[in-house]
């Protein structure tokens, strides 16, 4: 299992903590809704310096105080317009627990 206080795998579903404004309360995606996560440098222009929500209406980050120190994202892919993008502490290690759970994710020939 994988929870860093933000971001959790539990045994049915990966759950983002501090999602909704202005509540805080946690998103909950069952794993068979993912259709997989695109792993993505975390820059000033893709979302470093974002404190919460979204600034493209597409992609939407959960409250993340941290976020600014650190350097890796992860898109998830629901199938729809609005795509949650999640910032976790060890990122390869929730993409190894993601992965046990049949989640692939994608990424770009500059992050093998």
């Amino acid at each position: 299992m994988y929870d860093d206080g933000l971001v959790a795998c539990t045994g049915g579903e990966l759950v983002i903590r501090r999602y909704y404004f202005p509540l805080a309360s946690a998103k909950r995606i069952p794993y068979r809704d993912v259709r997989g996560l695109r792993w993505m440098p975390l820059t000033l222009g893709t979302g470093s310096w974002r404190f919460w929500g979204s600034g493209d209406f597409v992609h939407y980050f959960n409250l993340d105080p941290g976020r600014r120190n650190k350097r890796v994202a992860l898109v998830v892919d629901l199938g729809r317009r609005i795509k949650p993008v999640i910032t976790p502490d060890e990122p390869e290690r929730l993409v190894e627990e993601l992965a046990t759970h049949g989640i692939a994710v994608t990424r770009g020939p500059d992050q093998l």
